[in-house]
């Protein structure tokens, strides 16, 4: 699998259906049968799990790539490598491995159950229980604004087991779709990424096994850090597409559209805009890739994610709001798909990590960095 051969199949697969997806609020079912069939959702898991067998790199480039065309659809694509799969892989026993990512890698996309109504970026104030019963635990409460969660099948949930210690309680489990004790509630009616739907989770009374416990009891807080500092490059890598293929869908109006008998490109208002959006979209897949190199080489990489993630969301919602602009009259209406690449970029400052939270982890590091700990 290559840059190439994802940008083609975006562009062949994806992109007919993109207009239709937005407008239906859902991903069609083709589009997702044929990520799987192409290897896309298990990029960089293991072939021995049914994954392709890449590098983490080549799967922030499939993320980018395919959220060039539509970051609906790259969303879906990066949590089922990154939050979904990536706790699986680095804290799943081999019996839950064989298991999940066959299927995860394969057929059936997986949903990331963290935030609730009352604990979003502070996710550890959560309020879901797992009551342990003997050899199993029975998991009480509500998830909200939980992504892949009307197609899923597998549920990574985070549930409290001893409120008492606070989030040295809270606990990772697997959870299959087909448990009567799991509910997919109501549907958010979304600004934009309307191809990735976005639900509530509700579990009532539901009863999983100790088995399908990820990790050790009480150590899903940890889990769940790790994997969204992992996860938020794969968000970068989504801003940066995004930012790319506005870009891309706009030059060529500009270009070819004149007034006053030139190419509205050549005037130097136009050239001034242009010009500062491609370089900070340069700047900002500079910022993926390098936390991407970090996270790959096993170095310390926790500051530069949350740099990317932080810059890259804002730099797409700038060279959208700017190619609007360029666009004109026509950019303002939905015949141009340049309008939802506006509505899209949004998210980015929003999920896995506001920009202020973003802010915040990038100060507590950088005073690190000067000998400063809290």
């Amino acid at each position: 699998m290559t840059r190439e051969n994802v940008s083609r199949f975006a562009k062949e697969v994806i992109k007919p259906k993109v207009k239709e997806m937005d407008k239906n609020g859902g991903a069609d079912k083709e589009v997702i049968r044929q990520l799987f069939e192409q290897g896309i959702m298990g990029v960089d898991t293991e072939v021995e799990y049914g994954g392709s067998g890449l590098s983490f790199t080549s799967s922030i480039i499939t993320i980018e790539e395919i959220s060039k065309v539509d970051p609906g659809i790259g969303v879906i694509v990066d949590v089922n490598n990154t939050v979904v799969q990536l706790p699986i892989r680095k804290f799943g026993t081999e019996e839950q491995k064989k298991r999940y990512l066959s299927r995860l890698t394969k057929e059936c996309l997986g949903s990331f159950c963290l935030s609730e109504w009352g604990s979003g970026s502070d996710a550890f104030a959560l309020k879901t229980t797992a009551i342990k019963k003997g050899n199993q635990y029975v998991i009480n409460g509500t998830k909200a604004w939980i992504t892949n969660s009307n197609e899923a099948g597998l549920f990574v949930v985070f549930a409290n087991v001893d409120q008492s210690k606070g989030y040295k309680g809270i606990t990772a489990f697997v959870v299959d779709r087909k448990n009567p004790g799991i509910r997919v509630g109501k549907k958010e009616d979304k600004l934009g990424i309307r191809a990735s739907t976005t639900c509530e989770v509700i579990f009532e009374d539901c009863v999983v096994h100790e088995r399908d416990i990820l990790g050790e009891v009480g150590k899903g807080y940890k889990i769940a850090i790790e994997v969204l500092n992992e996860g938020r490059i794969g968000i970068g890598a989504q801003m940066i597409g995004l930012a790319k293929g506005v870009f891309d869908e706009t030059m060529p109006y500009i270009i070819q559209r004149k007034q006053f008998g030139q190419s509205i490109a050549s005037f130097q208002g136009m050239q001034f805009d242009y010009a500062r959006c491609a370089m900070e979209i340069e700047a900002a897949t500079l910022l993926v890739y390098n936390a991407t190199r970090l996270r790959e080489e096993g170095k310390p990489f926790i500051k530069e994610a949350a740099m990317a993630k932080l810059y890259s969301s804002l730099i797409a919602e700038k060279v959208s709001s700017t190619c609007v602009n360029m666009l004109g009259g026509v950019g303002f209406t939905k015949d141009f798909i340049v309008e939802k690449y506006y509505r899209d970029c949004k998210i980015g400052q929003i999920y896995e990590g506001t920009n202020n939270i973003q802010l915040q982890t990038i100060a507590n590091l950088v005073l690190k960095d000067y000998g400063v700990t809290k």
